[in-house]
């Protein structure tokens, strides 16, 4: 792009606009602060051209990767983009072999091409009658869609599937008692306290019953470089555990432990989210299994783990530190709350094995191995913790493939 283009200010906001549908939070303000800083600082290089819309339009750690690659993708020519996207081929259909390519360069591919389609001219064919009783649903391969395949419009959608969840029905008896007026229990208390107000004349039983509540829910995350994209889509539904007023402990670990228990009590979803982001400084960075649950045990889990919390870890399971550690910590975790239910997003490969060392020193110290890579797998969380336990989740079966 020249300077002298007369679609200098058009060409910015059609790339903010991409940014914006892509997932990035950016206002009409922010638009104008970009055309301001480039044309403050001219158009000398790239390099330069790069770092003036960078310093305006990302606001967040998360939105550097997503900005690089629309950066790249959207300014890859000297030439305008409208002629960019005339010469670019048609895209072909969906084949679920994106694996290969990283995810933002799919969000930014959807934002900047995604109108396309509705350009062509609409040409009259016949209909085609199409037999569907035996295929399978769009909703239903939505459902078991790898969270790392989707697009931007696409997440969305999960977010709401996800906050549209029954939530688990869980609970358990505590020693503590409440009146109740269809047990056979008498609550020697209550009965005496009312009849002091009749001076003894008249004494009438009171009964109580064992007091139920839902137990808390701890959850462990990592936020390592391969697992921050699910922990991300996996910590709004634990938003919407905490807004429903079920006690929910949130704990994000990379190479250190961070307590984002109150960030989670924002009410917003998107607040909450950068609200954890901005308390952690390792964010998609290293990790150090054994080291985090080393300072779990020793400074929280006497304060959150009462009252038969079960605990949810969420983790590759890839320590790059000495396993041996990582076994001890483990089983003195497992030992502490009633239930020890791993995530673990490597298990939507289907030739899965424990063979990694951390994988191995992790698994017979759990009760539950479950996936955490869909909302399916997510669906079948929730039913597990309701009590609804599945075979397949049973982490000997793993063991055994050893």
């Amino acid at each position: 792009m020249q300077e002298g283009d007369g679609h200098f200010a058009d060409n910015i906001v059609f790339f903010a606009w991409a940014l914006r549908k892509a997932g990035l939070k950016i206002g009409p303000g922010a638009v104008t602060d970009a055309i301001e800083a480039v044309t403050l600082i001219g158009i000398g290089s790239r390099d330069e051209f790069y770092a003036a819309l960078q310093s305006v339009l990302v606001k967040r750690y998360e939105d550097q990767a997503l900005f690089d690659e629309a950066f790249r993708l959207f300014w890859r020519s000297h030439d305008l983009i409208g002629r960019m996207i005339a010469a670019m081929p048609p895209m072909a259909p969906d084949s679920r072999e994106t694996d290969r390519r990283r995810a933002g360069e799919r969000w930014i591919s959807d934002a900047l091409f995604a109108d396309r389609e509705a350009q062509r001219p609409v040409r009259d064919e016949p209909d085609i009658e199409i037999d569907a009783r035996l295929t399978a649903s769009g909703r239903d391969l939505f459902r078991r869609t790898d969270f790392a395949r989707m697009l931007a419009a696409e997440l969305s959608e999960a977010k709401k599937a996800l906050a549209a969840l029954v939530l688990p029905m869980d609970e358990v008896r505590t020693r503590r008692y409440r009146a109740s007026h269809r047990s056979r229990r008498i609550d020697p208390r209550a009965t005496m306290r009312d009849a002091m107000k009749t001076g003894g004349d008249l004494i009438l039983p009171r009964f109580r019953e064992p007091k139920t509540i839902h137990p808390p829910l701890v959850v462990l995350a990592d936020i390592s470089g391969s697992m921050s994209q699910y922990t991300r889509i996996f910590l709004h539904f634990l938003h919407v555990l905490t807004a429903k007023r079920r006690r929910v402990h949130t704990f994000l670990f990379g190479t250190r432990l961070s307590n984002v228990t109150r960030q989670m009590n924002r009410r917003d979803p998107d607040a909450a989210m950068d609200d954890c982001i901005s308390a952690v400084s390792d964010w998609s960075g290293g990790t150090r299994i054994g080291e985090t649950l080393h300072v779990f045990n020793r400074l929280w889990s006497r304060r959150v783990l009462g009252q038969g919390a079960i605990v949810l870890l969420i983790t590759d399971g890839l320590e790059r530190d000495d396993v041996g550690d990582l076994k001890m910590e483990m089983d003195r975790l497992h030992r502490s709350c009633r239930r020890l239910i791993w995530l673990n997003p490597l298990l939507r490969f289907d030739g899965f094995e424990a063979r990694a060392r951390g994988v191995r020193a992790m698994l017979p110290h759990v009760d539950e191995f479950r996936a955490v890579h869909n909302l399916a797998a997510v669906s079948d969380l929730v039913e597990s913790l309701s009590g609804r336990f599945s075979r397949d989740a049973d982490p000997r079966r793993f063991m055994a493939r050893r």
